[in-house]
């Protein structure tokens, strides 16, 4: 009874050794503006790990994309939750998040910017393989992220979730050295079936390694449980989307590291 009990804690151990998840907070500057993200990973794999870039909605870093970064740590990667906003920009409301959101939009410059200062500070992590980082984003994150491919960025994937596809530099696209993945809904209303015909355009035009998944009955933020459930909004959680579009983001990862 006694080497019952012994094997068991055993067992408990060992399973508790194989995931040793950590957190830190990195600030970061873009010439006078601190950015501050947050950094998840499993302190118990030695070798240095793929890492994969977080990207925010619209509303800022917070909560949903920590969560998501902590998520990516269980996946034995580095999960870095990025800030394109600013420490001393964090919207209050949607009306602030839509300004913030609009400015990086319409600067596209400024937002490449942002995300290669992400890019080129998480390669500094002594335990991430440099050469093997992927960014994904959500809605205003996943325009984000596709910017950080068509800059030029050597990053191994590129995942959107129900991101904005346009840009204004679609030639730019023969930049991309890496796989692309969108995650789309079907019924988003922000992202229309024309930009979604322009995005594939772009990629087929130049040669980009890209899939893309249309989801049924999905609207905008599918991903997220805090954007309620009425798809007569535009916007609106749906769990077996945001199910399937994770598992579709970890085949993706565990082909391209």
């Amino acid at each position: 009874m006694n080497r019952i009990i012994v094997l068991f804690f055993v067992l408990i151990t060992a399973v508790a050794a194989r995931a040793q998840i950590v957190t830190e907070n990195v600030t970061y500057d873009d010439e006078g503006v601190l950015l501050l993200g947050y950094i998840a990973y499993d302190e118990s794999i030695q070798d240095k790990k793929p890492a994969v870039i977080i990207v925010h909605d619209w509303m800022g870093i917070g909560p949903f994309a920590k969560e998501k970064a902590e998520a990516i740590a269980k996946l034995g990667y580095v999960g870095f939750a990025v800030d394109i906003y600013g420490i001393d920009s964090r919207p209050k409301n949607t009306q602030e998040a839509g300004k913030l959101a609009g400015t990086f939009k319409n600067d596209r410059n400024l937002m490449r910017k942002r995300i290669n200062l992400a890019f080129n500070e998480i390669k500094k992590k002594n335990y991430v393989n440099p050469d093997r980082i992927a960014v994904m984003g959500y809605c205003f994150g996943g325009t984000v992220a596709l910017e950080l491919a068509r800059s030029g960025a050597d990053v191994k994937g590129t995942v959107s979730f129900h991101g904005g596809l346009d840009t204004p530099y679609p030639q730019d696209a023969k930049n991309i050295k890496g796989k692309v993945l969108v995650l789309h809904g079907g019924d988003d209303p922000f992202v229309p079936r024309e930009q979604v015909s322009a995005f594939e355009k772009e990629m087929n035009d130049a040669g980009v390694d890209y899939q893309l998944f249309i989801y049924s009955g999905a609207v905008h933020s599918f991903t997220n449980p805090a954007a309620g459930n009425d798809n007569s909004k535009g916007a609106a959680y749906n769990e077996k989307v945001d199910k399937r579009s994770w598992e579709a983001m970890k085949t993706f990862f565990k082909e391209i590291f």
